[in-house]
């Protein structure tokens, strides 16, 4: 048979002292001796109760010291990423010091209903997956602070995703070049594949889509035709997904002279598969990134990229949510001039 939960009033009455003395053990031993605490606590022991009702305090006090973390995928997948692993470092930096526990959420679930109680705000990196969540963060009451895309009236940290692209573009193209982009996340498939006439994602909240926009503008001043046959649509940011894109776009006849890549872990791919088809980069192919992680800066030859720090900018995500800032932040970014492109 199933026990009855013991409560702090029942337990108080088995040990005959006040539920002051019960809670003051397990949250404030300052206020009993050590003895005494030690008593307390092995008698609670002893009879199978482990505390008061965490939930219970939560609710009566208003906050939790909890933050959510909202990824904008599963989470095996987003902190995998290096893009994401060195947000999440930036954003727990911040948060431990403050005294902050950080709960990692995934974007693709149901409902953030489930955690609403428990937590005392939300950070949001990237759209979630699930637009349900998105319309569920804009609703509740909590402070929400989103990255990489806005959300209603709250505040947003983010780098000018178009400016980048246009100028990393502007950088790599030459009048009249043939270019090809391999995107991420630009239209609801989950393979690999070619934009043509697809519709694409949602436009408004998607930084892929700034990042086309820039390209797009970049490549219509170079002289550029713009042609969704030499646009591609890749998933996520992984290496299997990646590869299939380059082999398909390295295969192209005539193949292209330019090659924009919206993150860097698709454009090392791409140089990859290039220099084992004895491409000569950059002679004969440019290739860009985006995001300036630490591996790019390591390959031979250097990834031509677009450098943005997501420590600084996970940092700068816990700052404002700890500040209960209304503000938005547009961090700076910077153009590395590799070898690539």
């Amino acid at each position: 048979m199933k026990k009855n939960k013991l409560t702090l009033k029942d337990v108080a009455l088995q040990l005959g002292v006040s539920t002051a003395t019960i809670s003051n053990a397990f949250n404030r031993p300052d206020q009993l001796s050590a003895a005494k605490r030690e008593e307390i606590l092995s008698a609670c022991k002893r009879i199978g109760y482990s505390g008061p009702n965490k939930a219970a305090q939560i609710l009566r006090k208003g906050h939790s010291s909890i933050v959510a973390l909202v990824l904008a995928d599963n989470i095996e997948y987003m902190v995998s990423d290096p893009v994401a692993s060195m947000f999440i470092k930036g954003v727990s930096s911040v948060l431990q010091d403050a005294g902050k526990h950080l709960l990692l959420y995934a974007g693709n679930a149901e409902s953030v209903s489930e955690i609403v109680d428990f937590v005392d705000g939300f950070i949001c990196y990237g759209a979630p997956e699930n637009p349900v969540l998105g319309q569920e963060l804009n609703q509740q009451d909590k402070p929400v602070v989103t990255v990489d895309f806005d959300l209603g009236d709250w505040p947003s940290v983010n780098i000018d995703n178009e400016a980048a692209a246009y100028q990393i573009a502007k950088h790599a193209i030459r009048a009249g070049d043939d270019v090809a982009i391999l995107g991420l996340k630009l239209i609801d498939s989950p393979t690999t594949c070619r934009v043509y006439d697809s519709p694409l994602l949602d436009t408004a909240t998607a930084i892929s889509h700034r990042r086309l926009d820039g390209y797009k503008r970049a490549m219509k001043e170079k002289g550029c035709k713009i042609n969704n046959e030499l646009i591609w649509h890749i998933p996520e940011s992984r290496g299997n997904y990646s590869r299939q894109a380059a082999k398909e776009v390295l295969s192209i006849s005539p193949r292209p002279h330019t090659i924009l890549c919206m993150s860097d872990i698709i454009a090392l791919e791409l140089l990859q598969c290039a220099l084992s088809m004895e491409v000569d980069v950059p002679q004969t192919l440019r290739i860009t990134g985006f995001d300036g992680i630490d591996e790019a800066k390591r390959t031979r030859p250097q990834l031509t990229t677009v450098s943005q720090s997501s420590t600084d900018k996970g940092k700068c995500a816990a700052e404002l949510f700890l500040s209960f800032s209304k503000e938005s932040v547009v961090l700076p970014f910077t153009i590395f001039e590799g070898e690539t492109g």
